[in-house]
């Protein structure tokens, strides 16, 4: 049922930690190794794609260099679903997944592909400027 069609809609089941009703947040340095998995899997994309460019005999001017532009194009595609998608619809990304942690909103629901977007690339960028503060 929906609220459109005038009846309530049913709650999200949240499954977050609570101690004496209260939800626990994730330990800081766990949600640090999470991000941290993030990266080092976008960060093997472009290695990888590097490392085949070289064999390849390329440089920048060689034939190894569109190695290098699809490593570096599939990393990106990778950081757009990995931390954009999959969190909007699982609330997992690889990271996040490997240390057992789960992304939601505070009413337990999922975060929506909109909003995994905007906290990713909006959100820990000025996180990050202002010192962690936030995180």
């Amino acid at each position: 049922m929906t609220s459109a069609q005038g009846l309530p809609r049913s709650q999200a089941k949240s499954r977050a930690a609570r101690r004496d009703g209260q939800r626990l947040r994730a330990p800081f340095p766990l949600r640090c190794g999470a991000l941290l998995i993030d990266y080092i899997a976008l960060v093997s994309l472009v290695v990888l794609g590097t490392l085949i460019a070289r064999m390849l005999g390329g440089g920048a001017r060689a034939a190894g260099s569109s190695a290098e532009t699809a490593g570096i194009v599939l990393a990106l595609f990778m950081a757009l679903m990995n931390l954009g998608v999959l969190p909007g619809l699982t609330g997992l990304t690889l990271g996040k997944w490997a240390t057992g942690l789960r992304i939601e909103r505070n009413d337990g629901g999922k975060l929506g592909i909109g909003r995994a977007l905007l906290r990713h690339f909006i959100g820990y960028p000025v996180s990050f400027v202002l010192l962690g503060l936030g995180f």
